[in-house]
């Protein structure tokens, strides 16, 4: 039999409810996955094993009653520790979070996980306050990828992609401001989706605003959906949520890509310089859309490189993240954040309303862009996985993260919704990530595009 650890969540409830196995033997087949892998990879910030047994049972109890309670009972799930999970510290990768206190709250999206029975693993590693697209810290230090300890997983949600992609739980949840999903899920193989804005909400609010997601990672497509399905309700402590969707994303999977206008940018219009196995394999995957019954066009948005604009919204909101740490404090930080932040606090008003004024711009180019297509499909990054624990590839002549992932943030620029695939591996065992993007409030039609694709096999490599 198929191990515990290799299931998707989808084949877990099927499992449970079929009586094959139950939530306590998932559960704790994970949590030793968990605990096997920590030395190596270093997903985790802490494990909360007595917790997740003690869900796991309770949960056991429901469907040995045929009475399940939720969409996810009994289901193992990882927390990213930026979002607050009751009962366990959220010290968001920084020595200047204190641990003791109340931690006596959830997230909007951890409490409707709570709600439909999940049962949770721990919180997973990121950088400090997740400035950053590779996940190390000076609290936790360096997380590493699965397919090969001496490369980055990339970030932030880093330890959740390992997580996942390892088999320490089927389920993640993590944060994207500017790709924090969907480079970690590239550089892991596994499946991360953005959704739009306000879908998942988020509290407490984020200081780098609404370029702040929250998204499922996970093993597929469906997974991820289901998750959506439980996650994207509105919550009052957001006051710039989405009211509900107007169906259930599990519902929206069926009816592949047949008649989708598709365009496909392998470049952004030569903006991006991308290495020939990423190219080659993104390129396979977009002939096999075609295949599949989909319109596709090889033509660019009208999107210049935002990263100035960026920067300026990005470094603000990291200045006011350390605003009220004293000097003691401050020293205690990551220097690369220490940077940004004293470059964020030279900005003035005026510098932030003219970066919004270029966000504002693009969504409006990016909305007319999806009157005629109902796809954008790019590379996710230009390149697989680099050394760990460095911010930029060694050589490559970048200064920040975001020279290596101009793939990524302009549609959280955008509040588009954005996922990544897996789509093969380069020649050193490396996963390579395809990115789909959809117009506004269309998640639905991204999860269709990748589900089609999981189910055509053209996730296997």
């Amino acid at each position: 039999m198929t191990e515990l650890t290799e299931l998707t969540a989808v084949r877990l409830l099927d499992g449970y409810r079929k009586g094959e196995f139950s939530p306590v033997e998932a559960t704790r087949a994970a949590l030793q996955r968990a605990e096997e892998i920590q030395p190596e990879v270093n997903a985790f910030v802490r494990l909360t094993a007595e917790d997740a047994l003690r869900r796991a049972r309770e949960s056991q109890e429901r469907w040995r009653r045929g009475e399940p309670d939720g969409l996810l009972d009994g289901v193992p799930v990882t927390v990213k520790d930026i979002l607050l999970l009751r009962g366990a510290p959220t010290l968001r990768g920084s020595r200047t979070v204190a641990p003791d206190g109340r931690w006596d709250e959830d997230a909007p999206s951890v409490a409707r996980l709570r709600e439909h029975g999940a049962v949770f693993l721990g919180k997973t590693t990121t950088p400090e306050f997740g400035w950053k697209g590779v996940t190390d810290s000076p609290l936790s230090g360096v997380t590493r990828n699965p397919h090969d300890p001496a490369r980055t997983a990339g970030g932030s949600s880093g330890g959740a992609a390992a997580a996942v992609a390892l088999g320490a739980g089927p389920l993640a949840l993590g944060t994207d401001g500017g790709g924090s999903v969907r480079i970690p899920a590239a550089f892991c193989g596994i499946f991360a989706l953005k959704p739009t804005y306000g879908r998942v909400p988020l509290y407490p609010a984020s200081a780098f605003g609404t370029l702040a997601h929250v998204g499922p990672m996970t093993r597929d497509a469906a997974d991820a959906a289901l998750l959506m399905d439980v996650i994207g309700h509105p919550d009052s402590r957001d006051w710039s949520a989405l009211g509900p969707a107007a169906g259930a994303f599990t519902d929206g999977l069926a009816g592949g890509v047949r008649g989708l206008r598709v365009a496909y940018s392998p470049t952004l219009g030569g903006q991006v310089a991308v290495r020939p196995a990423v190219a080659a394999a993104v390129r396979r995957a977009v002939q096999r859309l075609a295949e599949l019954g989909a319109y596709v066009e090889e033509t660019d948005p009208d999107l210049t490189d935002p990263v100035e604009a960026f920067h300026t919204l990005w470094f603000s909101g990291a200045a006011r993240v350390i605003q009220r740490l004293g000097p003691e404090q401050r020293a205690l930080l990551d220097p690369g954040l220490r940077e940004i932040c004293a470059q964020g606090a030279r900005y003035s008003a005026l510098d932030y309303l003219a970066a919004v004024d270029v966000r504002m711009d693009l969504g409006r180019r990016m909305g007319r862009f999806h009157d005629t297509y109902d796809l954008l499909v790019t590379p996710t990054l230009p390149i697989t996985a680099f050394e760990a624990g460095a911010e930029v590839p060694k050589g490559s002549g970048h200064r920040r993260w975001t020279g290596w992932t101009p793939f990524t943030y302009p549609f959280n620029m955008t509040q588009q919704p954005a996922a990544t695939v897996p789509v093969g591996t380069d020649g050193d065992g490396l996963p390579i990530g395809m990115q789909l993007v959809a117009a506004r409030h269309r998640d639905d039609l991204v999860l269709r595009a990748a589900h089609t694709l999981y189910e055509a096999g053209v996730t296997s490599g």
